[in-house]
């Protein structure tokens, strides 16, 4: 059990919109940049293949191939750099760690696709 007095704490800290994604999607992670006095956006395409922690401290794990070798990059959930996050795909998953897919290559990385739910695609729908 937590304590009240943090997660009152932490209240402040968190997004207002959370962000809506599960393990095993294709997302692209648009990363605030700053070079000098510029920002720029960066973005990091990958499977979503970790979540873990609670409240301000949730992050989550997008692995990627480039150039034959796998990238894992770890992401904070609430934190001001990450501009937003598109889904690509849905993967159809049975865990909630999907740290196999470190040891495959090529096809053997694909998941299979998960079918939208109504309230997925269409925000207004009923749950």
């Amino acid at each position: 059990m937590r304590n009240k007095l943090l997660d009152i704490a932490e209240q402040s800290s968190l997004r207002e919109e959370p962000l809506s994604f599960a393990i095993g999607d294709t997302v692209d992670v648009h990363t605030r940049i700053l070079e000098g006095s510029k920002e720029r956006v960066q973005v990091f395409s990958g499977v979503v293949i970790a979540r873990r922690g609670h409240g301000t401290s949730e992050t989550f794990t997008v692995r990627r191939i480039v150039a034959g070798e796998g990238v894992e990059r770890t992401f904070p959930v609430n934190t001001p750099k990450i501009a937003k996050i598109e889904i690509r795909r849905h993967g159809r998953v049975r865990r909630a760690k999907l740290f196999y897919l470190r040891d495959r290559t090529g096809k053997a990385t694909r998941l299979r696709e998960r079918k939208a739910k109504p309230w997925e695609v269409d925000p207004n729908a009923k749950k």
